[in-house]
């Protein structure tokens, strides 16, 4: 219940505003009569001119001049000096017209702002923008220290229970086969354990990362099968959320590049392209033929990336080259 007050409460204010928005709507429909009909009267002197100019002695029924002010109504032109005094009421109807549309529309404004308030659109999505901003450095912060409690708990454990297991191993005598071979067996499922506990910690959140993205490149180019090189060019270092995207992008690029580019060479290039953005390249020389809406790692990437409002540029022709780049936000 409670999650769902505010949400009813700027309902009804959105109901209130629109209720008291009708006599404002009103009167900026008299404001706009008024001017309608206040251009009109000032072209008299000119209509008369034009259509009533008749010889003297003609008989001619008056203009009638509308002003829709209270207690007026219309003026009756029946020379061509009238026409003056339904000009000089029309340029008035139009500075009435143009002072009354100009206080109404800052009612409305205030009316909105009092009534609206922070639940305005542009303040709503600002709002967003904030909350989001915080939910993600939160969970890559999450995400730190669940590695660090895995690399600090978890996996000493596991090393020491491993060199427990592999010196009781060496003090066992010949003639305790059966023994000897639960230990073995038992050793090599710690290894193992502690192996994959290394690798579910490495994408939690790779220690590299702590050095920078530039050396956790250079680390992650190292470590290809494919030979690659790496180029950076940073200012301000992005935010630990953004520098983990960033990795994990190059890591998966460089994955598919291994996996079917068939290529000889993958170049990196990291940069602040301009003030608040970061530019990721990885090109191979393969075979191309990389397509996002296949569902392969490229999908992934792109989800990913959109959830701090960046985006994949795919570059693939058959035949090759393959450019892919990835533009990210320095803050999430």
């Amino acid at each position: 219940m409670d999650g769902r007050r505010p949400c009813g409460h700027a309902a009804w204010r959105g109901v209130w505003y629109s209720l008291i928005k009708l006599p404002v709507a009103a009167v900026q429909l008299y404001a706009v009569t008024l001017t309608i009909f206040g251009l009109v009267d000032i072209t008299y002197p000119v209509d008369w001119l034009l259509f009533r100019n008749h010889p003297a002695g003609t008989s001619l029924s008056p203009l009638v001049a509308v002003v829709p002010l209270p207690f007026v109504g219309s003026i009756s032109v029946s020379s061509w000096l009238a026409t003056y005094l339904a000009a000089l009421a029309g340029a008035l109807c139009v500075v009435i017209a143009a002072w009354l549309a100009h206080g109404v529309s800052a009612a409305d404004h205030a009316l909105a702002r009092s009534l609206l308030g922070p639940n305005t659109m542009a303040e709503r999505v600002s709002e967003l923008e904030r909350t989001r901003t915080l939910a993600v450095e939160d969970s890559a912060a999450a995400l730190r220290r669940v590695e660090r409690d895995l690399h600090d708990g978890a996996q000493m454990r596991l090393a020491a229970l491993a060199m427990n297991l592999g010196m009781a191993r060496e003090k066992l005598d010949d003639d305790d086969a059966t023994v000897r071979e639960l230990i073995d067996a038992a050793h090599r499922n710690a290894v193992d354990a502690l192996a994959d506990l290394r690798d579910l910690a490495r994408g939690i959140h790779p220690p590299v990362l702590d050095n920078g993205l530039a050396s956790a490149l250079d680390s992650l180019a190292a470590s290809s099968a494919i030979p690659a090189s790496v180029t950076a060019s940073i200012g301000p270092r992005p935010a630990p959320a953004i520098e983990t995207i960033a990795y994990f992008c190059a890591a998966e690029l460089i994955a598919n590049a291994t996996k079917h580019s068939f290529a000889n060479q993958i170049t990196i290039n990291i940069s602040t392209e301009r003030a608040g953005v970061l530019r990721l390249d990885v090109s191979d020389d393969g075979i191309g033929g990389a397509d996002v809406t296949r569902g392969s790692g490229l999908s992934g990437l792109v989800q990913r990336v959109s959830t701090v409002d960046g985006r994949v540029d795919v570059s693939s022709p058959s035949g090759g080259p393959t450019v892919v780049t990835v533009v990210l936000p320095m803050k999430a």
